[in-house]
Order: structure tokens, then sequence, then C-alpha cells
């Protein structure tokens, strides 16, 4: 399923999860869980060691997936497991510029394309470096982030490029970092709205459904990683907490 075919009435609710945390069973379980149960697109993480985007709580993860074993490979085995389960919602690859080309770009490509992946976010791969990736991914959409010391001129051609919706983050650092949204939210969306009709989704620091709700005024959806982490993490029953999780912001976004 395209992110180009999802019903626009309502706010999308996109949760973050990492394949392999806390083991390759229970995130598949887990991602599994937030797809039936309210998600409209799922970010799903490729693992690195060295993830410069992600806060303290999703390099935990990340750093316990990647010393269970996680690979491109069982990541996109993975994903075919999803599939296979029934999971038609839009899946969305992040992760980083190295390991895809370790695997091989174009061969990425082709086993990406046999899962439906729906995109891609690579958020160490600045857009003039795009080209090879760019070269191979055909209809699949390359998602890119603005942030909120993004210049005008910048935001325009980033909205002109992107594929998919636009990664709108919310703060200037990490994932997780607990720092107030930008003051110029509004002022930002405004000028992405200039250059393109691709839903906005604003990502960093939504950590409760209500802020959800509040932040989604602003745009199209939201983002949400380090709470669906930390509270999946820190449950003896990960399954039972995504369902309850995925099903209180999908209802808090469509009220």
């Amino acid at each position: 399923m395209k992110i180009s075919e999802l019903d626009r009435k309502h706010k999308f609710f996109v949760p973050y999860f990492p394949l392999g945390y806390p083991n390759l069973e229970t995130s598949i379980d887990v991602i599994e869980a937030l797809a039936k149960n309210g998600a409209d697109i799922l970010e799903i993480g490729m693992s690195f060691s060295d993830p410069l985007a992600d806060g303290p709580v999703i390099q935990h993860a990340t750093q316990i997936a990647l010393s269970n074993g996680i690979t491109i490979e069982k990541t996109l085995q993975a994903v075919a497991t999803l599939r296979g389960r029934g999971v038609t919602i839009p899946l969305v690859l992040m992760g980083y510029h190295n390991p895809l080309l370790a695997f091989g770009l174009k061969r990425f490509v082709e086993r990406i394309r046999a899962i439906d992946i729906a995109g891609l976010i690579i958020p160490d791969l600045p857009l003039e470096e795009a080209e090879d990736l760019l070269a191979v991914l055909g209809d699949i959409p390359l998602i890119l982030m603005v942030a909120p010391t993004t210049p005008k001129e910048r935001i325009a051609e980033l909205a002109h490029n992107a594929g998919g919706f636009i990664y709108l983050v919310s703060i200037t650092g990490i994932t997780g970092s607990g720092s107030s949204f930008a003051l110029n939210l509004p002022d930002l969306i405004a000028e992405i709205r200039q250059h393109s009709d691709l839903p906005i989704c604003i990502g960093f620091g939504i950590d409760s459904a209500q802020k959800a709700a509040q932040t989604a005024d602003l745009a199209d959806g939201v983002i949400v990683g380090t709470h669906v982490i930390k509270a999946i993490g820190e449950s003896d029953n990960p399954v039972g907490v995504a369902t309850a999780l995925a099903r209180e912001f999908s209802s808090a976004l469509r009220r």
C-alpha cells in the first residue's frame, strides 16, 4: 500500500519501532500489533552502530537489536513475515546510509520492492549525495526531513524532491530529548505547503496521546518513537502494551 492511498480526512499515527528489540520475534509481534490496532504508517528501524539522529532510548534499543544479531537481511526477512501475517499498511524503513551501501543499493531496492516498502528515511544522507540511491529507487519514495533551522531556500528544494510524506522535525536536537517544540513550526508548515501537497508528519518529542492530538492539529500526522519504545521495552507484556498504545493514539488522532 502506498502512502498516497491513505485517507487524509484523519490525522496519521506513525509509530517507530526497531526490528530486533528486545528480540526479533517479539519485535515482529509488536509491529504487527501496532499495525493492526491503529497505526496508519509504520516506521521500522534498521539498526546501526552509529545512529546520529537518535536519542538514548532509541540508541539503547538499537544496540540491543544489534547484539541480538539483527542485520539488513534479517530485517527484510522480518518485514516479509509481517506481510505474510496480513500487515497491509504502508511500511517505511528508517536507517543509515553505510549499511545500505554495504548490502548493495540495487540489491536492497530490489528486495524492498518485493515486500512493498512504502518509503525510506535515511537521516544521514543529504539530498546532494542521494543521486545513486534515487537512481535505483524509482517510484519508492525517499522521505526527507525539514528541521526548525532549515532555510527557506532549502525547504523549497527538499519539498520539491521529497516523496511519501515530509518529516518535520519539531525540535533542534535528537529524538527523545524532551526539548520544547520550535516556536516557528506553524511558519515552517506554511512554507512547506507553498511547495508541496505531500502530507506533513511531525516527529521528535511526542510522548503522550494528548500531545500527539495537539501536534497533529498543525499538520497531517505525528511520528512517535521514543515513547513507544520506552513503554514497550519496560513492559512484561510488550504486545499488550503495543496494542493499547496504538488504540490510544489512534483514537486521540481521530477525535
